[in-house]
């Protein structure tokens, strides 16, 4: 078997585990596409036994350690990311948010963990431990939820209330969520694709978004319709049916390369 139809399978998630930790499309794909590069120049560094997933997420980390983001992103796309992203990305992400967003997004066993970041795995155990910590410091934001599913709505609610946020508002339509965004202008949103009226969350967002920034997460039961490789796209997203750890890394995240939490008018 080629090397491309091994790694085929895997590449919306190693761009999503990139976009994660660059905290943007642009630069996150910047980031795969360097490390896919390495590997066409280094096939050796995959090896044939290993975990092909393992292995790439292990090269993305090589490339990321290396390879200075500024150098790979355009810069109009970096002039987008904005100051508090900018500011992030001028060091590289800790190991402790790495090991905790391989375990709690891409659902890898600490043992996996491990072998990714190639430590112990106790020391992989103490970094995800150590980012939990992390991310139960983040500061308050307020969340507007877009999601016409009552009962995954109710948990989403009561989810990110249970990390300090305030939800601003439940919307099920597009037309209720624009309106909502507008009026009360949230520091993180939450969407769905699909809503109650036919609308797209999609739509939604970019109508937001036009009004003024703010960081998204969709949760989708459907996340390959969005890491397609065309543009847009978004930068984090989780999938349905979702998992609690996977949500809250998700947020820590959004929040940690938007600087929102700080801004947040709430409380």
């Amino acid at each position: 078997m080629s090397i491309s139809s091994k790694i085929a399978p895997h590449l919306p998630y190693l761009r999503r585990l990139a976009r994660a930790l660059a905290g943007s499309q642009a630069g996150g794909d910047a980031y795969a596409v360097a490390t896919l590069q390495t590997l066409v120049e280094e096939p050796s560094l995959l090896s044939e036994n290993e975990d092909v997933r393992i292995g790439l997420y292990r090269l993305l980390l090589r490339v990321w350690s290396t390879v200075p983001i500024n150098d790979l992103v355009p810069n109009a796309a970096q002039r987008q990311l904005g100051d508090a992203a900018r500011h992030s990305l001028a060091a590289l992400t800790p190991r402790s948010r790495i090991a905790f967003l391989l375990t709690a997004v891409d659902g890898l066993s600490q043992e996996q963990v491990a072998q990714v970041l190639g430590c112990s795995g106790a020391d992989a155990r103490a970094l995800i431990a150590t980012a939990q910590e992390e991310l139960a410091q983040q500061m308050a934001t307020d969340v507007l939820i877009i999601e016409d599913e009552p009962i995954i709505a109710m948990d989403l609610e009561t989810l990110v209330e249970s990390q300090g946020h305030q939800v601003i508002g439940v919307a099920t339509t597009r037309a209720e969520a624009v309106d909502l965004a507008r009026q009360q202008q949230p520091g993180l949103v939450l969407a769905d694709i699909q809503l109650a009226d036919g609308s797209s969350g999609l739509d939604a967002v970019n109508d937001i978004l036009k009004s003024f920034d703010v960081p998204v997460i969709f949760v989708t039961a459907f996340p390959e319709q969005l890491l397609t490789g065309e543009r847009p796209e978004p930068a984090f997203l989780v999938t349905k049916p979702f998992r609690i750890e996977a949500l809250k890394a998700v947020i820590g995240q959004a929040l940690f390369f938007s600087g929102s939490a700080a801004a947040s008018p709430t409380r």
